[in-house]
């Protein structure tokens, strides 16, 4: 095999990864980035692989991502929302200051001395739907998915800023993290339909 093709990926990993904090070996592949690639990135050092799957540009701020996990062993129910979790799936520039987390609406708030963290209640359906769990330095955290993070975005206009629910809403169409179907569902599932379905409809009126 010639260098070209491994030049391109790597150099298309390297361009995808500037932009996100963590990145899935399956976000990788999908954009054309071989397993092999990914595992001549992390032996030359260019990346890191922080847990099983997952990856971090090396020189990156590994504050967000060691936030994560120091929650995730802390606070073992809470999930990962709002604007940390767009953050974590590489849909918007914004780190926020705090990790956002849900709780129950009758659940017991973390007393979490560090990280700083900023806690949610969430009730039923919104709370235990749409959740997933990664691995992050050996740590398992949960966070809500790409489709139930941007709906919850829409969702708490008070909460998140519009700009940044409608920039993760493009970044998840722009990248394919999310289809318009899963995007639309997620929106009627999780109460954001009114909000959201203007966005996504501008967004997909061009096919």
């Amino acid at each position: 095999m010639s260098k070209a093709p491994a030049q391109s990926q790597r150099k298309k990993l390297l361009t995808y990864m500037a932009r996100r904090p963590l990145v899935r070996s399956r976000d990788l592949r999908e954009i054309g980035v071989s397993a092999t690639a990914i595992t001549r990135a992390v032996n030359d050092g260019d990346i890191i692989r922080i847990g099983r799957g997952v990856y971090q540009l090396a020189g990156a701020d590994i504050e967000f991502n060691a936030s994560l996990a120091e929650v995730g062993k802390r606070a073992p129910k809470a999930v990962i929302c709002l604007t940390s979790a767009l953050a974590f799936h590489g849909l918007t520039d914004q780190l926020p200051r705090k990790v956002w987390i849900a709780i129950g609406a009758k659940d017991w708030e973390p007393a979490i001395s560090y990280p700083q963290t900023r806690t949610v209640r969430f009730r039923e359906p919104y709370y235990s739907n749409g959740v997933e769990i990664y691995e992050i330095g050996g740590v398992p955290v949960k966070i809500y998915t790409v489709p139930k993070s941007i709906a919850d975005a829409f969702r708490n206009p008070k909460l998140v800023d519009r700009s940044v629910a409608i920039e993760s809403l493009k970044s998840a169409l722009d990248t394919r993290k999310a289809s318009p179907s899963e995007l639309a569902s997620a929106a009627e599932a999780y109460g954001a339909g009114k909000r959201m379905r203007p966005y996504l409809e501008a967004l997909t009126s061009n096919g």
